[in-house]
């Protein structure tokens, strides 16, 4: 059962790019103060005239986390974990940092799907159990445990988003299709699911003000494509050439392996906990919506 609304006052992102900025944006007109941390004095200003207060320090150095007041605040965990290792040290300096500044009222964490590991072509529960397989997805779920075991000890509720691939002005693969790199072939490119980044931003916003302690949700829209028909909607889309589709066995050769994986991963997710729960309603539900708001945008 979820939480009545907080009554939000005060708001602070730790990662503050193209999402930490979106989230910012709609706590600042409600007329919340919003504070975000960052790493150099140049992205402090870029903050500052927007109208959100900068914290200057690095998450890789713990002695530079000197945090303001967050007596009440919610906080927006968006930082992504160092590369390399299986623990994320980055939360771990957070959370130490966080024991002279007083408790947050809530902090939501950006999770992903990717904790589920192999999980096939059915959609994931948030009950399915967590079983990490590759070393980014291993420090994501250690960041969880991490979170969890720190907001049980002190009593403040922390909400998890698990959340598949994020889409929106910005994030296409426009590049990628503009050189003509090949994709894999549809009958060989797996299902996932997908989020506009724009309805992520208020998906995040809901969380903090409804999600019950240690809550888990999955996020995601109601319409899951594989990567390959994704490509070929935005190609269409632009009005340009589809690129070529080639066979597994030769995507795995000319694709780095980020991207190949990109390609084959299935990840849906099972979203009724996050419909039902969090008071939120999609504006882009289907890709040809969200592509559409996007490219206007671009």
């Amino acid at each position: 059962m979820s939480l009545a609304a907080i009554p939000m006052e005060r708001m602070f992102i730790v990662g503050c790019g193209d999402l930490g900025r979106r989230v910012a944006r709609l706590g600042l007109d409600r007329g919340l103060a919003v504070g975000g941390l960052v790493r150099s004095e140049e992205q402090a200003r870029v903050l500052a005239h927007s109208g959100i207060s900068p914290c200057v320090a690095h998450l890789d150095a713990r002695d530079s986390l000197h945090l303001p007041d967050l007596s009440g605040a919610g906080v927006f965990y968006f930082a992504p974990p160092q590369g390399g290792g299986f623990s994320d040290v980055r939360v771990k300096n957070f959370l130490a940092a966080l024991a002279g500044v007083g408790l947050p009222a809530r902090l939501l964490y950006l999770s992903t799907s990717g904790v589920y590991g192999a999980a096939g072509d059915q959609p994931v529960c948030e009950t399915a159990p967590a079983q990490p397989v590759t070393a980014r997805a291993r420090r994501r779920f250690d960041a969880e445990e991490s979170l969890r075991a720190w907001g049980e000890q002190h009593g403040v509720s922390v909400i998890t988003l698990r959340v598949t691939n994020i889409y929106g002005p910005g994030r296409l693969p426009i590049v990628h299709l503009q050189n003509g790199h090949p994709l894999l072939a549809e009958e060989q490119s797996r299902p996932t699911s997908r989020i506009h980044s724009e309805d992520l931003a208020r998906i995040c916003l809901s969380a903090v003000e409804h999600g019950g302690p240690a809550e888990v949700f999955n996020v995601c829209d109601l319409e899951p494509c594989s990567t390959t028909a994704y490509f070929t909607a935005v190609a269409e889309s632009l009005g340009i050439a589809c690129p070529p589709q080639v066979s597994l066995d030769e995507a795995r050769r000319v694709m780095k392996p980020l991207l190949f994986n990109y390609f084959t991963e299935s990840r849906l997710l099972n979203n009724k906990k996050m419909l039902n729960s969090l008071s939120v309603r999609l504006h882009y539900p289907r890709l040809r919506d969200g592509l559409a708001a996007s490219l206007s945008q671009e």
